[in-house]
C-alpha cells in the first residue's frame, strides 16, 4: 500500500527487538507505507517511551536480555496509560505454548520468524483498524454515558421544579389528553387526589374546559409547539369554578407526544379587576352625570341666552360627554362580555353615519391642530356586533 499524501503518518508504531536486522527491516518497511516508527532495542527502553507517548501499536520480540517480551507486555497491560495498545508478538518461537503463552499475557497477535513482509503488514493494518473502532466505539460509549448523565440531572432539576412548583402543573398525552402527572399543587387546586386524576381526561373530571377550546388549543399547539396565556375556566372537584391561564407546551416522554400544561389561577386578579372597573366607572359617572345636566340647563337658555359660537361650542362639550359615557358603558360591557352575562348580536350599521360622529368627536382637537378634516365614506352598511342582553344574573 503507498503511502498517504497527507503529511500525517498513517499511525505510530513502536518497534522493540533486540535484532538490529529485524529492526531496521521492520522500519523501513513500515515507513515505506507510511507509518511513523520508533525502534528500541531493550524492553525496558521500549517501556519508558510507550508512557511518555504511547503508540498506536507495538511490534514485540520475546527473547530480549534484561527483559523479555512477556515481562514488557505484562508491564505495558498493568498500567492505564499503555493497557488498551495492541500488542504484536514477532518471535522466533514456534511452539504451540509460547504462542499461547503470548496471548495469555495480553498479545492480540502472534507472527513467526522469520516472517513475511506482506503478511506483518496485513496483521499491523487489521490490527490498527480493530483498535481504531473500539476507540470510536469507547469515545461513543463515553459521549452517551454523558448525555446519559446531563439527561438524569436535567430530569432530576425537572422532578424538583415540577414537585415544588407553586403553579399546578399537569402532564398528560397529546392524543388523548389523559392525565400521567400531576404536581401537589394541581392537586390542591383541584381538590381530587393523584389517584383519583392519573390516567383520566379533563373531560372525565369534569373540569370544565370546553372541548371546543381544547380541541383549538391542540391544533394550534401541532402548529406551533407553545400556546402561552389561554384563558379558560377551570372547575375543581367540589363545583367551584376558577378563571386560569393555561401555557402549554408540547414535550415528548418515553417516545410519546405530551403536553406540559402550567396553570396560573387568575381568579382573584379577575375579581379585582371587575371592582376596579366598577369603582372607576362610578367614579367617572358621577361627575359626568353633573357634567351632562349642567350642559342640560345651558343649553335649555335658563342661565342666559348663548351666542351662536356658545351654541356650537355647547354642542361640541355635550356631544363629548355622551361619548364618554358610552366609553364607560363600553368597558362595562366588554367586562361582562367576558364573564358571559352578556350576549352580542350583529347589527347593519350605516357607514356615512359612523363617519359624521366619529369627525364631529374629533373636530375640535383638529380645529386646535389647524387640521382640515375631509370625509367622503361610501353609501354602504356594514355588520357589526352590540349588546343585547344579559344572560347571566
Amino acid at each position: 500500500m503507498a503511502p498517504s499524501a497527507s503529511n500525517f503518518p498513517r499511525a505510530d508504531i513502536l518497534v522493540i527487538d533486540d535484532t538490529p536486522d529485524n529492526l531496521n527491516l521492520l522500519s523501513a518497511m513500515l515507513t515505506d507505507q507510511g507509518y511513523k516508527v520508533r525502534s528500541v532495542t531493550k524492553g525496558s527502553t521500549g517501556l519508558r517511551g510507550a508512557q511518555v507517548a504511547p503508540p498506536d501499536l507495538i511490534l514485540l520480540d520475546i527473547n530480549m536480555p534484561e527483559m523479555n517480551g512477556y515481562e514488557v507486555c505484562q508491564q505495558l497491560k498493568a498500567s492505564d496509560r499503555t493497557r488498551e495498545i495492541p500488542v504484536i508478538f514477532i518471535s522466533a518461537l514456534e511452539d504451540v505454548l509460547d504462542k499461547v503463552k503470548a496471548f495469555s499475557v495480553g498479545g492480540v497477535d502472534y507472527i513467526t520468524k522469520p516472517f513475511h513482509i506482506e503478511e506483518v503488514l496485513a496483521r499491523i493494518e487489521t490490527h490498527l483498524t480493530i483498535r481504531n473502532l473500539q476507540k470510536q466505539l469507547q469515545e461513543q460509549n463515553s459521549q452517551l454515558q454523558q448525555e446519559i448523565r446531563e439527561r438524569q440531572q436535567a430530569q432530576e432539576k425537572f422532578t424538583k421544579a415540577f414537585r415544588s412548583s407553586p403553579a399546578p402543573i399537569a402532564i398528560s398525552t397529546l392524543a388523548e389528553g389523559r392525565f400521567i402527572d400531576v404536581n401537589p399543587s394541581f392537586l390542591r387546586m383541584s381538590g381530587y387526589s393523584w389517584q383519583e386524576v392519573i390516567g383520566h381526561t379533563s373531560a372525565e373530571l369534569k373540569l370544565g374546559i370546553d372541548q371546543e377550546t381544547y380541541n383549538q388549543a391542540i391544533q394550534e399547539l401541532r402548529e406551533t409547539g407553545t400556546l402561552f396565556n389561554q384563558e379558560c375556566e377551570f372547575r375543581t372537584k367540589s363545583g367551584e369554578t376558577r378563571a386560569v391561564l393555561i401555557c402549554i407546551e408540547l414535550i415528548e416522554l418515553n417516545g410519546v407526544e405530551c403536553t406540559l400544561n402550567i396553570i396560573t389561577d387568575i381568579t382573584e386578579r379577575k375579581r379585582l379587576e371587575n371592582e376596579f372597573i366598577s369603582l372607576v366607572s362610578h367614579e367617572l359617572r358621577t361627575p359626568l352625570t353633573s357634567m351632562m345636566g349642567a350642559l342640560d340647563i345651558l343649553s335649555a337658555g335658563k342661565l342666559g341666552t348663548l351666542t351662536e359660537q356658545g351654541h356650537n361650542i355647547l354642542s361640541i362639550a355635550t356631544t363629548n360627554a355622551e361619548r364618554l359615557i358610552r366609553l364607560i358603558n363600553d368597558i362595562l360591557d366588554l367586562e361582562r362580555i367576558k364573564s358571559g352575562k352578556i350576549t352580542m348580536q350583529k347589527t347593519k350599521c350605516n357607514v356615512v353615519t359612523l363617519f359624521t360622529q366619529t369627525t364631529e368627536v374629533m373636530q375640535a382637537m383638529a380645529d386646535q391642530a389647524n387640521i382640515t378634516l375631509v370625509t367622503n365614506p361610501p353609501l354602504i352598511s356594514i355588520s357589526g356586533q352590540i349588546p343585547i342582553a344579559f344572560c347571566k344574573p
